[in-house]
């Protein structure tokens, strides 16, 4: 059997994982790291080609679709797709992608297609990549379904950016901290080599490494959270409300990185928060994430947003992060962009009005909701917001851009005083966010 390098096997397990088990592939990829004990190099490796490959994916199958006229199994596109990577955007001879790759083939899947995937590579690499998708689409030059373009395109409602868009969906995120209030402060991050950024007081870029080696993060005082995510409970802790303020309510807290830096400006001002997720296992790992917050500060539950299981006007504060398309977060979920298709959306939308019908009825007349998504797409977004707005006459608009001056050139184009975040703009996800009060 040959042998092959421990990065490479783990990209082409997660791949295959993905493609197979519907995995997230940051998941799957964390998992098969440890459980292998890749480390440093190699990790970085199988990082980037996982990455890569995925963001990419569709442009390198316009390239394939020029090498190849017959249809491949699963397994043998995955590979191929996998050395396109390595010989037209990874700095690595092509001579060793190819072979690594066909030693992949012989490894993973057999002796019988390592013929057609050196051939396959060895063409890849007598031109370079931009050569290969000259005259394609734009959705195919920038790996994007034609739907998600189309998408993307109407939300943003600044054609002149969306290349840039594009591109910044394709490029390799950072690793932003969150310093969670009370528990962790920037200083502790930047003294281990982080850097503060200005979208958000917590915020810290780590510039290397394995965020889990740090102390703060391993006892849960600090976490891996996009700054996008940690402006959307920031507006809510930020809002004025009328009268008391005890209550708060993370109404779809799974996995629990909202909730977390909830919790732990709630214990600074006394007030408590309750996490509800509709998932057990997620749930649990909400729970996790608030190990590192005072006893009675927070609590988890695990039942059904559209069902609550407490009164109405029981709370002072309550987001709904709502299950959404997250075409917002492709740089980070490459995988999701192959995924999702316009009839999930279509699917979602019920389920993201009735999330806000119901966190609209758990506060209290005074007190405020946020509703937020990882989506820019308009059908997730304003038109949601605007649909409860024109069928609830206690339910008024309030402007989310004055709470969060960080943000600049956020308003959202088609909901004005909510914020649009970009990753071209911001160089966070594509978070909506909007602030409803309740009278």
């Amino acid at each position: 059997m040959a042998r092959v390098d421990p990065a490479r096997l783990v990209a082409f397990d997660v791949l295959r994982a993905v493609d197979e088990q519907d995995a997230y592939a940051n998941l799957e990829l964390s998992r098969l790291l440890r459980e292998r004990r890749l480390a440093d190099r190699d990790a970085a490796l199988a990082t980037e080609l996982v990455g890569g490959t995925l963001r990419m994916r569709g442009a390198y199958d316009a390239v394939l679709a020029q090498l190849v006229d017959r249809p491949l199994d699963a397994p043998v596109r995955d590979a191929l797709r996998l050395g396109v990577h390595q010989v037209l955007s990874l700095r690595v001879p092509s001579h060793a992608a190819v072979s690594t790759t066909v030693d992949l083939v012989k490894n993973r899947i057999g002796h019988r297609p390592a013929g057609l995937v050196n051939a396959v590579l060895r063409k890849t690499a007598t031109r370079p990549l931009a050569d290969w998708l000259a005259g394609r689409s734009l959705a195919e030059r920038t790996s994007h379904p034609q739907w998600v373009v189309d998408a993307l395109t109407e939300a943003l409602d600044r054609p002149a950016e969306l290349d840039d868009l594009l591109a910044a969906d394709n490029a390799r995120p950072s690793v932003v901290l969150v310093a969670r209030p009370g528990l962790a402060d920037v200083a502790e991050l930047t003294d281990s080599g982080g850097v503060p950024l200005p979208i958000s007081p917590y915020a810290v870029e780590l510039g290397g490494g394995d965020p889990g080696a740090l102390a703060a993060v391993r006892e849960g005082r600090a976490g891996v959270q996009d700054a996008g995510s940690q402006l959307v409970a920031l507006a809510l802790t930020r809002a004025e409300v009328e009268g008391r303020d005890e209550q708060w309510l993370d109404l779809c807290a799974g996995p629990g990185g909202k909730a977390a830096l909830l919790a732990s400006i709630a214990a600074q001002r006394g007030a408590r928060l309750l996490a509800n997720e509709r998932q057990p296992h997620r749930a649990a790992l909400v729970a996790q994430g608030l190990r590192a917050v005072p006893g009675g500060v927070a609590s988890v539950i695990a039942g059904d947003g559209t069902r609550p299981a407490w009164r109405s006007g029981t709370f002072d504060r309550v987001l709904v992060d709502a299950p959404c398309s997250g075409l917002g977060a492709l740089r980070r979920r490459p995988e999701s962009r192959w995924r999702r298709s316009p009839s999930d959306v279509e699917e979602l939308v019920p389920l993201q009005r009735a999330l806000l019908d119901r966190a609209l009825d758990s506060v209290r007349p005074g007190g405020v909701v946020v509703y937020a998504t990882c989506s820019p797409v308009v059908a997730e977004t304003a038109h949601v917001v605007r649909e409860i707005l024109e069928r609830r006459p206690d339910v008024a608009l309030e402007p989310a851009t004055d709470l969060l001056p960080e943000a600049k050139d956020a308003e959202s184009p088609h909901l004005p005083g909510a914020v649009q975040l970009w990753p071209h703009r911001h160089s966070t996800d594509a978070m909506f966010i909007s602030l409803l009060r309740r009278h």
